[in-house]
């Protein structure tokens, strides 16, 4: 019998679909609801970017920590520079 090595913990985000449905599943009530609102008062060009943009912040929100991030953001507190930011990405 042969031990299998542990393999490490995937920590990347689940992806979320490109749909509009898929989308508004991910955000809140209220941010979904200005989603839909958005989405559907675009024009037909229009739809792509904000479809992009709302799924950034839905997949943003999906990060440990993101709610509590915005909000020392707001405060002014534990707030890192960019070059750190990178930092830390590269070591995780």
């Amino acid at each position: 019998m042969s031990a299998q090595p542990e393999s490490p913990r995937d920590s990347r985000i689940p992806g979320i679909p490109h749909t509009i449905n898929a989308i508004a599943d991910a955000l809140d009530l209220a941010d979904s609801a200005r989603f839909k609102s958005e989405v559907l008062a675009a024009e037909e060009s229009d739809v792509p970017g904000v479809m992009r943009r709302w799924w950034k912040t839905a997949m943003i929100n999906r990060v440990p920590g993101a709610a509590r991030s915005r909000a020392n953001a707001e405060q002014g507190n534990c707030l890192v520079s960019v070059d750190e930011l990178i930092a830390r990405i590269d070591a995780a």
